[in-house]
């Protein structure tokens, strides 16, 4: 499958090397450069094979090609997930609760990877499952795929540049009011594959919060992230004293009242990559979470 970009070059690249127009205004790189360089229509000037060392002209007209192909080693599997926003470069998905974002041992036909290679087959599309943001298993909500290998390297300098600005609500055992920071590290816990904990010598972790209700010793808290390490809020939040409901691994065993961290990612806010356009999406709280404040709380859920 191919993504053709096209462009003409302004005045600011003219007698400019092709190279520059790439690396500056579609801020590429040196591997993917490479990858347009083989292809016999991945770089073209008025129509013509181009060189990256050749010289461009105000009102050139440059052509990108991008090849995709179907992830080979992901078996495509009909499974329900949602589809918030979709173009040629972009799909934004609700991944449900329970569901693994990629294919391991033991999950194998019942991931995010999965179903996502499914719906592009159904819809005659060839792509990598490229996941720009990762969710763990029982985490749910919003999650961002690129569709091509370009998109997806500028959305994870983007998000690693804080450009992109993800929110999550979270149930939390604890009383949370007002607003704060918790600017601590994170590290791998010895002797543990899974586990992370606050320790001097991780990597600095920066999670921003805001109580929005307290009910029955339970609150209602909207977190973004200034930094995405693993479990990060997970375990920040437990660090605090107020760990997430139903998160049996940082320290709330409610297996009774819920069955997983009840953890939501509820917007994601990016610019797109291709067109400029700045995208917001919001996805409400899933039932379980919702039925959850409404059983333990008097008051009506704002952002339900």
């Amino acid at each position: 499958m191919k993504r053709v970009l096209n462009c003409i070059v302004p005045d600011e690249f003219d007698g400019q090397r092709l190279d520059t127009l790439l690396r500056s205004r579609y801020k590429m790189s040196g591997s993917l450069i490479k990858d347009l360089k083989r292809a016999e229509d991945g770089l073209l000037v008025n129509g013509s094979r181009a060189r990256t060392v050749d010289l461009l002209h105000n009102g050139d007209s440059v052509t990108l090609t991008l090849h995709e192909y179907a992830s080979e080693n992901i078996p495509p599997v009909k499974l329900s997930f949602k589809t918030v926003y979709e173009d040629e470069d972009l799909l934004i998905v609700s991944k449900p609760a329970g569901m693994p974002t990629h294919t391991s041992q033991g999950n194998f036909l019942n991931t995010l990877s999965n179903a996502v290679m499914y719906h592009f087959m159904e819809n005659g599309e060839e792509h990598v499952f490229r996941a720009v943001n990762r969710l763990d298993k029982d985490t749910s909500g919003l999650m961002c795929i690129a569709k091509n290998k370009y998109v997806h390297a500028r959305l994870c300098a983007d998000f690693h540049s804080k450009a992109v600005k993800r929110s999550y609500l979270a149930i939390v055992c604890g009383v949370i009011r007002g607003e704060g920071t918790i600017d601590l590290p994170i590290a791998r816990e010895n002797d543990s594959v899974i586990k992370r904990v606050v320790r001097s010598d991780g990597a600095r972790s920066i999670t921003h919060y805001k109580g929005l209700d307290v009910f029955s010793g339970y609150s209602l808290v909207e977190l973004e992230l200034e930094t995405g390490r693993t479990h990060q809020i997970r375990v920040h939040m437990a660090h605090i004293g107020a760990p997430l409901l139903g998160d049996w691994l940082y320290g709330s065993e409610d297996k009774g009242l819920f069955s997983r961290q009840a953890l939501h990612s509820y917007r994601i806010k990016l610019t797109h990559p291709v067109t400029g356009a700045v995208l917001e999406f919001e996805e409400p709280l899933p039932y379980d979470m919702m039925n959850f404040f409404y059983k333990f709380s008097k008051s009506p859920c704002i952002l339900c």
